[in-house]
C-alpha cells in the first residue's frame, strides 16, 4: 500500500502526522509525506530516522488559513500533483482541509483539524466579516469537502461544526486521534499542581480563565502548543505571579522532554478550550495520568464522558471551585487521573487510530474521474 500524507509544521498536525506516518510504515505501508508552512528544524524530523518506508518532501508553501495562503495555493496544488504523478500513491491522506479537490483521480481522505470559519462560529457565534479572501477560502473548502471520498473529524461535534459552516454535502467519518503511550510517564509521583497549555491571548484555548481567581495550588501555563529543540544554554523565561494563596507560572515554549516532565508531575490538567477540534493536549495529559478538569462543552463530553470532571462552560469561578475540590480531596484526584488514563488507553492510542485509518482506506469508493 502506498499513501501520500500531507502535514503542516506549525501546529499539532505535525504531531498527529508523526503518529500516523510511523504507524503506517510499521504496518508495512510505503508513505510519502509532504509538509507545508515552514521547512522543519532537525529536531522536528528526528523521528523519521530508521523509517525505511518513508519518503519526505518538505516545502515552505504558506497555509490556507493565512491571509497570504491564497497566493501560494495554486503552486502548492501543482506541487502536490507532481508528487502524486511521481509516487503513484493508492490513497491521499490530506491533513489540510483545502486540498480535497486536488485534480487527480487518486482516492482521498481529508482530515479536519480545525479551520477559520468553524473557529469563528464557535467563539463568536457568527462568521468573520465578509472579504474577498473569505470568499476564496469558503469556495476552496466547499470544493474540497465535496470532492473528498471521506472527511474525517476527531469528534461528532467537529463534524457538525463543518456541516454548520459548509453544508452537509460530504461523506463523514469520526476517527479519534491517537498518541503512543510510550511518550508519556504515568508513574511519577504527582505534585499538587495544575497544568494548562495555550497562549493567554487565545480566546479559543482561554487558559486565561485560570488567572481570574486564586487557587490553593500552583498553576503552570505553557504558552506554546508545540515542542522546541533543547537550547545549548538553559534560558529562564518564566513569568510568575504569586500571592500567599496561589502562584501562576507562565512558561514559554518547552522541549518535548520538558513537556513530558510537566505532564507527569502535574496532578491536574485544565482543559479550558471552547474550540477543540482534536483534543490532543488532553489526551497527552490523560496518558500521563493527570486528572482532567474540562470545560463543559459538547466535544469534551464526547471525548471523555465520565472520565473527567467538568466546570460550568467558560466560567472561571466554576473552574476555580472544581480545582479547589480536587485540591482538598487527593483520593478523588487520583481516581480521576486513573479514569482518564484508562479511557486514553482504550480509545486514544496511535495504534487504534492507524488501524481505523487502514480500514477506512480499504473502504474508499472507486476513484471518480477528477475535473481539472
Amino acid at each position: 500500500m502506498r499513501v501520500l500524507v500531507t502535514a503542516d509544521t506549525f501546529s499539532g498536525v505535525w504531531t498527529y502526522s508523526r503518529e500516523l506516518v510511523s504507524g503506517l510504515v510499521t504496518q508495512g505501508a510505503q508513505v510519502t509525506l509532504v509538509s507545508f508552512g515552514e521547512i522543519p528544524l532537525p529536531h522536528q524530523t528526528a523521528w523519521m530516522d530508521g523509517l525505511h518506508g518513508l519518503e519526505y518532501h518538505p516545502t515552505a508553501f504558506r497555509l490556507d488559513w493565512m491571509q497570504e495562503g491564497e497566493q501560494d495555493f495554486e503552486a502548492a496544488q501543482e506541487y502536490l500533483c507532481a508528487v502524486v504523478r511521481d509516487t503513484r500513491p493508492d490513497f491521499l491522506h490530506l491533513n489540510q482541509l483545502s486540498f480535497g479537490a486536488l485534480p487527480v483521480a487518486t482516492p482521498r481522505v481529508v482530515v479536519a483539524h480545525g479551520d477559520v470559519i468553524t473557529w469563528w462560529l464557535c467563539i463568536h457565534g457568527h462568521e468573520p466579516a465578509a472579504s474577498a479572501w473569505l470568499d476564496w477560502y469558503r469556495e476552496t473548502m466547499v470544493a474540497s469537502l465535496r470532492r473528498a471520498d471521506t472527511v474525517v473529524t476527531a469528534s461528532r461535534w467537529m463534524q457538525e461544526m463543518l456541516q454548520l459552516a459548509y453544508g452537509s454535502d460530504f461523506e463523514a467519518h469520526v476517527v479519534p486521534p491517537g498518541r503512543n503511550p510510550i511518550y508519556f510517564n504515568p508513574f511519577i509521583t504527582k505534585e499538587d499542581s495544575v497544568l494548562a497549555i495555550g497562549r493567554l491571548w487565545d480566546t479559543g484555548k482561554q487558559v486565561s480563565l485560570l488567572t481570574q481567581h486564586t487557587h490553593g495550588l500552583p498553576v503552570c501555563i505553557v504558552g506554546a502548543d508545540n515542542p522546541v529543540p533543547a537550547p545549548p544554554v538553559p534560558i529562564r523565561a518564566d513569568v510568575r505571579v504569586s500571592t500567599d494563596q496561589h502562584e501562576i507560572s507562565v512558561k514559554g515554549a518547552q522541549t518535548e522532554a520538558q513537556l513530558r516532565t510537566l505532564y507527569s508531575k502535574s496532578k491536574i490538567f485544565a482543559a479550558t478550550s471552547q474550540y477543540e477540534p482534536t483534543g490532543l493536549a488532553s489526551i497527552e495529559a490523560a496518558f500521563s495520568r493527570c486528572a482532567l478538569v474540562a470545560n463543559d462543552t459538547d466535544v469534551y463530553r464526547e471525548l471523555w464522558g465520565d472520565a473527567a470532571l467538568y466546570f460550568e462552560r467558560n466560567s472561571a469561578e466554576s473552574l476555580s471551585d472544581v480545582l479547589g475540590r480536587l485540591d482538598e480531596d487527593r483520593e478523588l484526584a487520583r481516581q480521576y487521573g486513573t479514569r482518564a488514563y484508562n479511557r486514553a488507553r482504550e480509545r486514544f492510542t496511535a495504534r487504534r487510530m492507524v488501524d481505523d485509518y487502514l480500514r477506512l482506506y480499504r473502504r474508499l469508493r472507486t476513484p471518480r474521474v477528477a475535473v481539472a
